[in-house]
């Protein structure tokens, strides 16, 4: 997460969508930059809501800071979490599951959190499913992101690729997809709405 004063902005990382790249080209703009633990830097938007925005409106006397977060397309999201939980097929074949078993696994856990994987719809949501970011760009045209921020930061800026995951093999069959579908509806509702 990273806080800037003067701007009044908040960009809050959710996982998988480049945020570490994001965070790393701004990081010494930020006025305030929570990179550890992951779930301080990874404090979704109802957190930040409930905790950190009163607390930083008070030291601004009463000034409201935006938030600003990235989405990704749901099946790639997941996607992206198998290759970072998986390594290489190459390098350790024995460690290595396919991506259709992980999303059964995914699918199998009832939890809020399957996998230990918070959606991204939890991620940017209050409680009742209503958004609670005020600027929501997707990964995929990640260059609107970085005009956006270009402008209200004041300054160009270059993103590095980061944490860019092995590839790896992640076709499913039709119904499996069917049914992920379902399971990443909010997300998907979300991914749509946001800006292209």
């Amino acid at each position: 997460m990273l806080v800037f004063w003067k701007p009044r902005l908040v960009f809050l990382a959710n996982s998988r969508t480049g945020s570490t790249s994001i965070e790393m080209a701004l990081e010494s703009l930020a006025n305030v930059a929570i990179a550890r633990p992951p779930e301080l830097k990874h404090t979704d938007a109802r957190s930040y809501r409930s905790h950190l925005a009163p607390f930083l409106s008070g030291a601004a006397e009463g000034a409201r800071f935006e938030t600003v977060a990235v989405i990704r397309e749901p099946l790639d999201w997941l996607a992206s979490w198998y290759r970072e939980r998986h390594p290489d097929e190459d390098e350790n074949p024995a460690a290595a599951g396919d991506f259709e078993g992980f999303v059964e696994a995914f699918l199998a856990d009832g939890s809020d959190r399957p996998l230990g994987i918070e959606s991204q719809a939890a991620f940017l949501t209050d409680g009742a499913g209503a958004l609670c970011v005020d600027h929501l760009f997707r990964y995929e045209e990640i260059g609107q992101l970085v005009e956006f921020l270009e402008d209200r930061l004041g300054c160009e800026i270059t993103l590095p690729r980061l944490r860019a995951s092995a590839p790896a093999e992640t076709a499913i069959s039709a119904g499996l997809r069917t049914r992920l579908a379902g399971r990443l509806a909010e997300d998907r509702a979300i991914w749509d709405a946001a800006r292209r």
